[in-house]
């Protein structure tokens, strides 16, 4: 059986789906963008503050499921600008002290809601 995991201070879903489903000891999440949960708007004042906030999300939907950073074992990062990688990269880097997880980061030709970042991830209890 799978559970729905839905959070109050991650961002509602803005579509069909959910912010992410546990299966047998792995959680599966939809992808996360700058949304303020408590205000509902993006944060949009530089790349650093925006993926912060996708961070801050995607650290959220972790704690709804009872697991933490240490529990990913893969991330996906969608940029809309491959130019800003480092920044990302230097945000997100901030959030593993050791062990991160398997990533790939990809440009796309757009996001929702035209950010410039977006994060999905895998994690295992």
């Amino acid at each position: 059986m799978k559970k729905v995991i839905n959070y109050k201070n991650a961002p509602a879903p803005i579509g069909p789906y959910s912010q992410a489903i546990l299966k047998n000891g792995t959680l599966y999440a939809s992808g996360q963008i700058a949304i303020n949960p408590s205000t509902n708007e993006l944060v949009l004042d530089s790349i650093e503050m925006e993926t912060e906030q996708v961070m801050e999300n995607v650290k959220s939907v972790l704690e709804a499921a009872d697991m933490n950073f240490s529990n990913l074992v893969k991330c996906s990062i969608f940029l809309s600008d491959m130019a800003n990688f480092d920044a990302v990269n230097k945000v997100y880097a901030a959030y593993f002290t050791d062990l991160p997880p398997a990533r790939e980061t990809v440009a796309v030709l757009g996001l929702p809601k035209n950010v410039n970042v977006e994060i999905s991830f895998i994690a295992v209890v």
